[in-house]
């Protein structure tokens, strides 16, 4: 039921010499709870919430549950996923804690030696703003909860390196915005 609860998508573009290739798709999902704690921003375009931190912050400060679903759109190696993946988050925390650094291990761990395949679903759930479950899928169903990360830091960086100024997949974030831009007219 969660996961029918919305989904809003965009394409992650990993550039390869001149040439731009797709490696993944993804969609946020949102508890629909969240949207009344959202009506300070009723009526704002599209342009606008894509300007406003507080808005994103709002979201994942939020104790409901938010799930960012990524779905492969080619092979990659897990060690190259985690490799991007763990640039974009370290540049985000300039400090790390020995709490962060173990959650960064944990990380690492699922992705490091596993070849992703195509059609491969990584579901990353934030249940608070410091605790987000890491589930990895074949069939598109997030069953078998891999990791817990549990770390402040770790899981606001890696919401941040979708939906902060600076985000990885900027069509995710407007894809975003536009939903939220259409859910509070």
């Amino acid at each position: 039921e969660f996961y029918n609860s919305g989904i809003i998508s965009g394409y992650r573009e990993k550039s390869f010499a001149i040439i731009g290739v797709k490696v993944y798709a993804a969609g946020l999902y949102v508890n629909p709870s969240i949207l009344s704690e959202l009506n300070a921003w009723k009526g704002q375009s599209t342009t606008k919430i894509q300007e406003i931190p507080s808005l994103f912050n709002s979201i994942f400060q939020s104790p409901l549950e938010k799930s960012l679903q990524i779905v492969l759109v080619r092979d990659v190696d897990g060690k190259t996923f985690w490799d991007a993946l763990d640039d974009a988050i370290s540049q985000r925390i300039k400090a790390p804690t020995s709490i962060d650094e173990s959650a960064l291990s944990t990380f690492r761990s699922i992705f490091q030696e596993r070849p992703l395949k195509k059609g491969t679903f990584i579901f990353l759930t934030w249940l608070e703003p410091s605790k987000m479950l890491v589930c990895v899928s074949l069939d598109g169903l997030p069953s078998n909860v891999e990791a817990t990360i549990v770390s402040g830091s770790v899981t606001l960086a890696l919401f941040d390196v979708f939906f902060g100024n600076g985000p990885v997949s900027p069509s995710l974030k407007d894809s975003v915005a536009k939903g939220l831009a259409t859910i509070l007219k």
